[in-house]
């Protein structure tokens, strides 16, 4: 198998905002459940490699922002912990037709970090955690993609948490 490094999906193009440091480590989870999911690597592994080598460094003429290292973490064990949870969620937020299987690697690794955030991370608005991941998956995938997204990551903010979404009038 190539190197481990090799595996780690770059952004296409810069993301729009500037990132702080919780949205370096929601890029870098993503990053670390992608990895996971296409090349098997372990839970341990990729917390080693992302800690020592990726997250607030230059790596290959990139760098990349200091995050914060337990809310990567939390993210990426929490979707590795829940993810047979996490998944028939999606699947049901999904067009029909399109079950989670189908759906591109780095986008799946976006879903389910998001959907992770919004059940657990209460001390972040909902609306935030949806935005947010929406910021990342602009970073790897075109304008369509992101729509579903979109509305995937609305549809499960309103089930986990409707009272915030009511409150702020729809």
């Amino acid at each position: 198998m190539n190197d481990k490094k090799n595996q780690i999906r770059r952004p296409a193009k810069p993301p729009e905002r500037k990132a702080n440091r919780r949205g370096a480590a929601r890029l870098a989870a993503v990053q670390a459940l992608y990895q996971m999911d296409i090349a098997g690597a372990g839970i341990n592994d990729i917390f080693a490699e992302f800690e020592s080598h990726w997250l607030g460094n230059e790596v290959e003429g990139d760098t990349y922002l200091p995050a914060e290292a337990a809310f990567f973490r939390d993210v990426v064990s929490g979707v590795v912990r829940d993810q047979a949870m996490l998944d028939p969620l999606i699947d049901e937020a999904l067009s029909k037709g399109w079950p989670l299987k189908r759906i591109d690697a780095i986008l799946r690794a976006v879903l389910r970090a998001g959907a992770y955030e919004l059940q657990h991370r209460k001390d972040v608005p909902g609306r935030v955690v949806v935005s947010e991941y929406v910021d990342v998956a602009h970073a790897f995938v075109e304008a369509e993609e992101t729509g579903m997204v979109n509305a995937v990551l609305d549809q499960i903010a309103r089930h986990f948490r409707g009272s915030e979404f009511v409150r702020a009038g729809g």
